[in-house]
């Protein structure tokens, strides 16, 4: 990255950490970030799935609702039950355009006196804008530019981050409660985007360094960069926004049906009233007829196939294309998701990717690629 590109880049809290740790800083959602360590992407996947890595997620974007209807008004934008989550438990949640389409998948917690937001850092001036116009009138939309947010993944992230703040080790998978490290107030949830057990912090932007400092230091734990977190995402067959969703995907053709709770469902107490709910709701139970699927996808031969990878049939009829790919670490073959009719999204039907004009046979298969290791308790 020049100096030029450089210096038109917001830097987290971690930035000048990085660098000392010789990082490749790279562009992405307007921030200067790490790509990779020197150790490589490779390493610092295989570090994650065995003992631990931590992640610079400062670029994402953090928000509090505040107020008795916010969880009803939070509701209102979105396909899941926001009204019913128990304090202290976590949810996935997705913002959907009038057409079903979504604006942006987050993470939500109910913390008594309000309802704490994690959203996409490339979408969450977008996102804030959008919540504001929309429910600001029904209760405080509060941004938290103040406070930084680190990932701890993998087997062993319980047992250091537990030497430091005593009692993490209690929380279950989707499940967050505040603590406190050298008298700075931490918010911590058990969860993440790797498929392992892990946590994911938020801090005070003046405590972030030395927190990652202090968390570094235990033996388990090494920096981890945005190269490694997409492979792991990737074998653990989660979505990355504005690739394998954007506002040209509904929750049902992105195969996230198991994020719209019953309640919201057609038949449900409180069935639909938030954005798109017809279309959303009729693809649900098939009364509107779904063009495409998300599927995952792995490769008969060693050939990596990219993003925006065109797929064929057997018969050589263009139906889909790749939105994630590459050759999956853990794995040990290639990887990919993509959309294809639904015809053709039955785990093992054969299907072609175009590489470089040659076709590569691929077969629809089962997500996660790796089995996941999330931590119930």
């Amino acid at each position: 990255m020049s100096a030029s590109e450089e210096q038109h880049l917001l830097h987290t809290p971690l930035h000048a950490l990085h660098l000392e740790l010789g990082a490749r800083m790279v562009a992405f959602a307007g921030y200067s970030m790490p790509v990779q360590y020197p150790a490589g992407v490779m390493a610092e996947h295989h570090q994650t799935r065995n003992a631990a890595g931590l992640f610079d997620v400062s670029h994402m974007g953090q928000l509090r609702l505040v107020g008795p209807d916010a969880a009803k008004a939070f509701e209102s934008l979105m396909p899941v039950d926001v009204i019913d989550l128990a304090v202290g438990k976590q949810r996935y949640g997705l913002l959907l355009t009038e057409d079903g389409t979504i604006i942006d998948d987050l993470m939500f917690v109910n913390r008594g006196a309000d309802l704490f937001v994690i959203v996409n850092g490339a979408c969450k001036v977008g996102d804030i804008a959008h919540i504001r116009q929309h429910i600001g009138a029904r209760c405080e939309v509060i941004p938290m530019p103040e406070r930084a947010l680190l990932a701890l993944q993998g087997p062993k992230a319980v047992d250091a981050l537990a030497r430091l703040v005593p009692g993490v080790e209690k929380l279950v998978f989707m499940t967050g409660s505040r603590f406190d490290w050298k008298g700075s107030e931490l918010f911590i949830t058990r969860s993440g985007y790797t498929g392992e057990d892990g946590f994911e912090i938020s801090v005070e932007d003046d405590q972030a360094d030395a927190l990652a400092r202090a968390l570094l230091a235990q033996p388990e734990v090494k920096p981890i960069g945005l190269g490694a977190r997409n492979s792991l995402r990737l074998e653990a067959g989660l979505c990355l926004y504005g690739n394998d969703i954007d506002t040209t995907t509904t929750p049902v053709e992105a195969a996230l049906n198991w994020a719209i709770q019953k309640v919201r469902r057609t038949g449900g107490a409180r069935a639909g009233g938030f954005p798109g709910a017809a279309k959303v709701l009729g693809q649900l139970d098939g009364s509107v007829p779904l063009a495409r699927k998300r599927v995952g996808l792995v490769a008969l031969e060693r050939v990596p196939v990219r993003e925006h990878t065109e797929l064929q049939d057997e018969k050589g009829k263009r139906i889909g294309e790749v939105t994630s790919g590459l050759l999956g670490p853990s794995a040990d073959r290639p990887v990919a998701m993509g959309y294809v009719p639904p015809s053709s999204a039955t785990a093992g039907t054969r299907v072609k990717a175009i590489v470089r004009g040659k076709p590569v046979a691929m077969e629809v298969a089962a997500m996660p690629f790796v089995p996941n290791h999330y931590y119930r308790g």
